[in-house]
C-alpha cells in the first residue's frame, strides 16, 4: 500500500478560457469544474487509477466538501477532524496551455491538530511500502513538520519500511534537507531544484546543469532526486547513475497536477520491479497524460505511453 499525506488540501476549481486572460476585463469560460485536489491527493488519485492500493490522510471532518468529494470518486481517505474547512483553489487555464493558479492559505491547524495528525500518519505507516509527504503546510504547522514525521515513522517501523518520497517546496523542504533525516525521494520541479540547491532556474534550458545540482542534493542524504523539467521531461538521479527522459510534445490542457501524476507513475513502475530507467519513463508517460487532460484529471494505464519516452543514460558515478 502508498499512503499519501497532504496537509494542506484543496478543492480544485478549474476555468478554462478560449482567449488569453485579460487582466481587468470580464471574459466568459468555456467550461469549469471542481476537483479534490493537493498534492497527496492527487497521487492517490493517480494511483487509483492505475489499479493501486492507496489512502490519503488529510485534515478534514467527514462532512467537509474535499472528503465528500474524494468520496464520491472512491478514493479511500483516513480524514483527521478539524475547526475549519479545507481551502479552495482556483486555477484558470488558456488555449496555450498557460495555467494561473490562486490557492488560499487553507484552515489554521493547532498544536493538537499537529500531533494527532502525526500520529494518524503513523498509523497509517505501519502497513505501508510507501509514505508520499506532498504539498505545503497550512496555517499552524511549524515548518519542520516533515522532519518531525519522517523521524515518528522511522521510529515506530522496524524494517527498512515504508520508503519516504517528498514533494514540498520552500522553508519545510528546506528543513528536511538540512536535517540530515534521510529520504528515499523527492521530486522538485525545476525552480524547486534551484530554490533547494541556492542556483539560478535555467534548469529546464540546461538538463545537465540540473543533474548536476540533483547530485548535490543526493550528496546531503536523499537517496533519489526525480527532477522534472517540464515540457523538457525529468531526471532520475542516484549515488550510482543519472537518467534523462523525454515524451514527444503533447497539446496542453492543463499542467495542473502534472508533476504529482509524474510521481505516481514513477511510484507504479516501482512497485512493479521495474528498473530504474523504466520508472522514469513511466513518470513521464504520466506527466504528459496529465498535462494533455482537464484541469487535474490523473490519467489510467491506457492513457500513458511509457514506450514513447526517449531514455537516455547521463553518466554513472565513476563519471561524476
Amino acid at each position: 500500500m502508498i499512503v499519501t499525506v497532504t496537509a494542506n488540501p484543496s478543492l480544485d476549481r478549474t476555468i478554462e478560457l478560449d482567449a488569453p486572460l485579460d487582466r481587468g476585463e470580464v471574459q466568459r469560460s468555456i467550461s469549469s469544474g471542481e476537483q479534490p485536489g493537493g498534492k497527496g491527493v492527487n497521487v492517490s488519485r493517480a494511483l487509483i487509477a492505475s489499479g493501486l492500493d492507496t489512502i490519503a490522510v488529510l485534515p478534514g471532518d467527514a462532512s467537509d466538501p474535499m472528503l465528500v468529494a474524494l468520496r464520491a470518486e472512491h478514493t479511500p481517505t483516513a480524514g483527521l477532524p478539524i475547526s475549519g474547512r479545507v481551502r479552495s483553489n482556483v486555477t484558470i487555464t488558456e488555449p496555450d496551455g498557460t495555467t494561473t493558479k490562486i490557492n488560499e492559505p487553507g484552515p489554521q491547524l493547532s498544536i493538537d491538530d499537529d500531533a494527532a495528525l502525526i500520529a494518524l500518519v503513523v498509523s497509517y505507516a505501519r502497513r505501508a511500502e510507501w509514505v508520499v509527504l506532498a504539498g505545503s503546510l497550512p496555517p499552524g504547522l511549524s515548518d519542520d513538520f516533515y522532519v518531525r514525521v519522517v523521524q515518528a515513522i522511522r521510529a515506530a517501523s522496524e524494517s527498512s519500511l515504508p520508503r519516504i518520497a517528498v514533494d514540498s517546496s520552500g522553508a519545510p523542504m528546506q528543513a528536511l534537507i538540512q536535517s540530515g533525516v534521510g529520504i528515499d525521494l523527492i521530486k522538485p520541479n525545476a525552480e524547486e531544484l534551484a530554490e533547494l540547491t541556492g542556483l539560478p532556474d535555467t534548469f529546464e534550458d540546461d538538463p545537465d546543469a540540473a543533474a548536476a545540482a540533483a547530485l548535490t542534493l543526493v550528496s546531503k542524504g536523499c537517496q533519489t532526486v526525480l527532477a522534472t523539467l517540464g515540457s523538457r521531461g525529468a531526471l532520475l538521479v542516484t549515488a550510482e547513475e543519472t537518467w534523462r527522459a523525454t515524451m514527444p510534445p503533447v497539446s496542453a490542457k492543463s499542467t495542473v497536477g502534472a508533476g504529482d501524476a509524474s510521481l505516481a507513475g514513477y511510484l507504479l513502475a516501482h512497485q512493479r520491479g521495474a528498473a530504474p530507467e523504466r520508472r522514469l519513463a513511466q513518470a513521464v508517460a504520466n506527466g504528459a497524460a496529465a498535462a494533455s487532460l482537464p484541469g487535474s484529471t490523473m490519467p489510467t494505464p491506457n492513457q500513458t505511453h511509457p514506450d514513447f519516452a526517449e531514455v537516455h543514460l547521463l553518466g554513472r558515478s565513476g563519471d561524476h
